[in-house]
């Protein structure tokens, strides 16, 4: 066994082993003590918790037939309501709701702390639907179907017991489903690897299979498109995070492959088939580049003509952000250097026409929530900046849109200014990033958020809790769109995977250092947070860059990436990180492997770590391990494991409003010391 394997804290990999949970409670009450105890932080929590359960937030709807539905938590019902009420009522400063489900009140009955993880309704009738529930905010959730006529589970109905399952309908007595069936029904990566045809009343074991990917696979799925005079069914499989293969299955068992490339997304609508690139695409003598949205005629396609329209083409400063159909009509949300733009485009006998949809902010975001593709061109559409609160606005393709909701604001923007700036990393790219701060903030404490990973987007919104809990203060917060994201296409994050992932800590670090250069704040007083892939992100700048940040928060991280795979969902990352049992791929990640890279003699700054037991994610052992050994070489470190959570490492508002107080008290704590 080599030395870099030679792991003395194996034993707090053991989730809920009670000798890592002894561990896990002495760490608790350490930080608990010095973090909560003076009256500020108390005042903290409750001023956050306000935000979290105000009455007057915006009910987002959900449309499903005649009705939308909502999902409700606030202080008296923290586990939530689920919902639903009419447009009409909807309108109105107080609607009508008719109730459910009442999760906590079906916790209370059955001595479960059930975490709502949403619900598949059956169409058109949206008579019945498979509810998912979560115990304590884990991935895993139990399947239970339910009556919406008589707001019961259905006795004897569709159930699956815990696991990470894939489920939905074909139609009232049948069920597409991947679960945990024993051995070999699920990948290394823990989802599903065998997809059945479920029928009512009988043993799910025995439900013919209709699709088996591979163990290696991330997962594999199907399902049933409603869409009427449309229906079809499709399966197929995620070979890694970012690469498919989808195949049309007929009403005889056949499968037709869709013939895209595998790292391509394809999606059907009626009659229309959409490629998303993510690499360029060569198709009849034209080259397509990565980021572009292809339509073709669906039918054709699988006949063999390659007949492709152009619908979006990035260029150096714009990209897709997503987009979503009405009954007639494709809405594209799109990023111009990170600021949102919306466009109509709608197909007819002479092409595809493309408009843009009026209401976007010139800084924000703005993002369609929910349309009615089944039946009408109806859509929502949420607008909020970082000192806007949402406003959410419904509109008909073609017709004026009306504001139907507005947000509260939870702290006084007088004063707070907006700015964009960019960094110069270290190959030359320019990084853009925003900075929110008050009047006079100049060189005062500040607070830099990135993420950096599997194109994953950060565009402004609006945070109340942010807003009385930093700003409010006089604190600065800025938000770092570094490569590894998706602000600027798949190439903006393609080009920082695997050996290049040094890219994402280079730019990341070149806005810490531009923020000091412009005089914004200096190092004692720039603090940093990030979760998940951005914990990795706030573990390489502790071990890498320390002279940069006077403070740093890293929330359920991934730091041991010499066992990321082996751990829960790890092995489903390897496409962005790379296999740690090939040598050439840990040539470069033990490189930056935070867990590997702790050393004595260095000068790191003050850090905290939050977590979960119950996320079932990234597992809680990466930030157990790391504290572990950072107080084995004798450094003060701070440690917070919530019991419950899951991978947002908080189950209701209570226990977030704890979480997020916590850490803004510790950023404020140490950056607003005298120097």
């Amino acid at each position: 066994m080599t030395e870099i394997d030679d792991d003395p804290y194996l034993w707090l990999e053991d989730v809920t082993g009670e000798q890592a949970l002894d561990w896990v409670r002495a760490r608790n009450a350490e930080t608990v003590a010095e973090l909560t105890g003076g009256e500020r932080f108390g005042e903290l929590r409750d001023r956050i918790r306000e935000v979290l359960d105000a009455d007057d937030r915006i009910p987002y709807p959900r449309r499903r037939g005649e009705f939308l539905y909502n999902f409700w938590r606030d202080g008296e019902h923290p586990r939530g309501l689920w919902r639903r009420t009419t447009l009409e009522q909807y309108r109105r400063s107080r609607p009508e709701w008719e109730l459910l489900l009442d999760v906590d009140a079906l916790a209370e009955a059955e001595g479960e702390n059930w975490v709502w993880h949403g619900a598949n309704v059956l169409r058109p009738d949206y008579r019945r639907c498979l509810v998912s529930l979560s115990r304590g905010g884990a991935d895993a959730t139990v399947v239970r179907e339910f009556d919406l006529e008589t707001r019961e589970f259905v006795e004897g109905g569709f159930e699956v017991p815990e696991a990470k399952t894939r489920i939905g309908w074909i139609d009232h007595d049948r069920v597409y489903v991947g679960t945990d069936t024993g051995p070999g029904s699920l990948t290394t990566s823990g989802y599903p690897r065998v997809m059945r045809e479920w029928r009512r009343g009988t043993p799910i074991e025995e439900a013919p299979v209709v699709y088996e990917g591979k163990p290696e696979d991330v997962a594999a799925f199907a399902y049933h498109d409603f869409t009427e005079g449309f229906e079809r069914d499709f399966v197929g499989r995620s070979l890694d995070f970012y690469r498919s293969e989808r195949y049309l299955r007929r009403a005889d068992g056949t499968l037709t492959r869709i013939d895209v490339p595998d790292d391509a997304q394809p999606s059907v609508h009626r009659e229309w088939l959409l490629v998303r690139t993510r690499s360029p695409w060569t198709v009849g003598g034209t080259e397509y580049p990565a980021g572009a949205l292809l339509a073709a005629d669906f039918d054709a396609y699988l006949a063999g003509s390659r007949e492709l329209t152009a619908l979006f083409l990035p260029d150096a400063h714009t990209s897709l952000e997503y987009y979503t159909w009405t009954r007639d009509h494709l809405l594209l949300g799109t990023l111009s250097d990170v600021k949102a733009r919306l466009r109509v485009l709608t197909p007819g006998p002479d092409g595809w026409t493309d408009e843009p949809l009026p209401g976007a902010p010139e800084v924000g975001s703005a993002d369609i929530v929910d349309t009615d593709p089944d039946h009408s061109n109806e859509y929502f559409l949420d607008i909020s900046g970082y000192t806007q609160p949402s406003t959410l606005v419904r509109g008909v393709i073609g017709e004026r849109a009306e504001p139907i909701r507005s947000a509260p604001s939870f702290f006084d923007s007088t004063g707070i200014e907006v700015a964009q700036y960019f960094a110069t990393s270290d190959d030359g790219t320019a990084i853009p990033y925003f900075v929110v701060r008050p009047e006079g903030a100049d060189a005062g404490p500040a607070m830099l958020y990135g993420y950096g990973g599997f194109e994953v987007s950060l565009t402004p919104s609006y945070s109340g809790a942010t807003g009385r809990a930093w700003l409010s203060r006089g604190g600065t917060y800025v938000v770092a769109n570094i490569r590894g994201g998706g602000e600027y296409g798949p190439g903006w994050h393609t080009q920082a995977v695997k050996a290049e992932r040094h890219l994402v800590y280079e730019d990341f670090a070149a806005v810490a250092k531009d923020l000091v250069a412009r005089g914004i704040t200096t190092p004692d007083r720039l603090g940093i947070q990030g979760g998940s892939n951005g914990g990795l992100l706030m573990g390489v700048m502790l071990t890498r860059y320390p002279e940069l940040f006077g403070a740093i928060v890293c929330q359920v991280p991934l730091l041991d990436m010499r066992r990321y795979h082996k751990l829960l969902a790890g092995a489903s990352w390897m496409a962005e990180y790379g296999d740690p049992d090939d040598p050439e791929d840990w040539a470069f990640i033990g490189e930056y492997s935070p867990y590997h890279n702790v050393h004595s003699g260095r000068d790191y700054p003050p850090i905290l770590f939050v977590t979960s037991t119950r996320d079932d994610r990234v597992h809680p052992a990466h930030a157990r391990k790391m504290v572990a050994r950072m107080r084995e070489l004798g450094y003060p470190v701070r440690y917070h494991e919530n019991i419950e959570g899951g991978h947002g490492a908080a189950a209701d508002n209570e226990q977030l409003a704890f979480k997020t107080a916590l850490t803004f008290e510790f950023l404020w704590q140490q950056l607003s010391r005298p120097r």
